[in-house]
């Protein structure tokens, strides 16, 4: 056998398929929100605010938000379970962690968070407005709409 008789798919492909089974994007988002926030809790003492409720609470929170992030992208089918504790490990960082990461961090884990909470696994990808005009176009074309005919006297 030649090689010529198999496909040759790259990474990329390979990638955009396992990325359409899964919150991707909101996964990512939490991960760097709870990156962040971890680097914000190592910051100089001139910037440091609040580290947080005996120091203990502002990096267990962060480390939650990153590991509901990546279990997220592992285990798409429990998404909701760490979906929810990821947005309140992200609302949890405002008092225990330097505001929230100064505020970054926050908004990454609740944008993520509800973006995990709000993916559906079996939704048909979104065809976009030019491939919808362009099929009734063509369906209108097949029927024969364009002379007049059936429409009443």
């Amino acid at each position: 056998m030649s090689g010529t008789d198999t496909p040759v798919e790259g990474w990329r492909p390979a990638f955009r398929a396992w990325r359409a089974r899964r919150p991707f994007l909101g996964g990512l988002l939490l991960t760097l929100g709870g990156g962040w926030i971890l680097l914000t809790v190592k910051a100089s003492l001139k910037v440091v605010i609040h580290v947080g409720v005996q120091g203990v609470a502002g990096y267990l929170l962060p480390v939650v938000m990153v590991l509901c992030g990546l279990l997220t992208l592992f285990s798409p089918s429990q998404r909701l379970f760490y979906s929810v504790l990821g947005l309140l490990c992200s609302l949890g960082s405002w008092v225990t962690s330097n505001l929230g990461g100064f505020f970054v961090g926050l908004i990454l884990g609740a944008v993520g968070s509800c973006m995990i909470f709000g993916w559906l696994p079996d939704q048909e990808p979104r065809v976009s407005r030019r491939k919808r005009r362009k099929a009734a176009r063509a369906a209108a074309q097949t029927q024969g709409f364009g002379g007049g005919a059936g429409e009443p006297a």
